[in-house]
């Protein structure tokens, strides 16, 4: 059996380039080495505060799928100082490989995890399974360096992030163990804040999931371009 690692890697190799423009939120275009200009897909629905500024170095990942509209993915952000993963998707990926692996303690000790299950009307991101015991984690990406300097979730007004609280404070009502687990996908920041000047409503579920038993959890990143994964528990403040 292979033995789980938690790191999920490259594979191709990315290739990199300038950002000159984010538009309709899920497009860019980027200038790349060889002189030419891609659009590429841009999988962040968020404001990508502090991490899309014109002239900033980034990475692609590359389909090399003639059929797709947009053969490029933005991956990666380079802020002049650290790179930055603006992929909201290699969050869960992360999750997952470093979950399987045992690299999160608390959330260690189980014998099955499972991708995108449902409880209620409900998908969660991963289910811990052992015997009997069910754990359902909803993960979050976490890219918003905020003016204190401590990363922050999230960074736009999030309905749907509101509802998935609601509802893991129904898993635990229901006998389950429940838990938020905030990937924090760049490591210039310190601690780990909910962004309460930017959804209060987003604050206040948090408040009331923590109340009501569901665990929180903050996990640092180790991002480069070779691969991602988590490296350091970070403390919430």
């Amino acid at each position: 059996m292979e033995r789980k690692t938690g790191i999920v890697k490259f594979d191709p190799p990315l290739k990199f380039g300038t950002l000159l423009r984010r538009y309709k939120r899920f497009l860019a275009d980027i200038g790349l080495e060889d002189g030419t200009v891609a659009t590429a897909h841009c999988p962040n629905t968020g404001r990508m505060t502090s991490c899309a500024e014109p002239g900033w170095r980034v990475a692609l990942s590359d389909s090399r799928n003639p059929q797709r509209k947009h053969r490029y993915t933005w991956e990666l952000v380079h802020n002049g100082v650290s790179w930055i993963c603006v992929n909201t998707g290699r969050a869960n990926e992360v999750a997952f490989e470093a979950v399987s692996a045992g690299v999160v303690p608390a959330l260690a000790g189980y014998d099955d995890v499972l991708r995108e299950q449902r409880f209620g009307d409900s998908r969660f991101d991963l289910l811990l399974k052992r015997g009997s015991e069910q754990c359902f984690v909803e993960v979050k990406s976490v890219t918003l360096l905020a003016g204190d300097g401590c990363h922050a979730f999230p960074d736009a007004v999030t309905e749907r992030g509101r509802k998935h609280l609601h509802d893991l404070a129904d898993v635990v009502k229901a006998g389950h163990r429940a838990a938020m687990l905030y990937v924090i996908l760049r490591p210039d920041g310190t601690v780990f804040r909910v962004a309460r000047e930017i959804d209060p409503a987003y604050a206040a579920a948090l408040d009331h999931a923590v109340s009501a038993g569901v665990e929180v959890h903050a996990w640092r990143a180790a991002v480069s371009t070779g691969g991602i994964h988590l490296s350091e528990a970070v403390r919430m403040h």
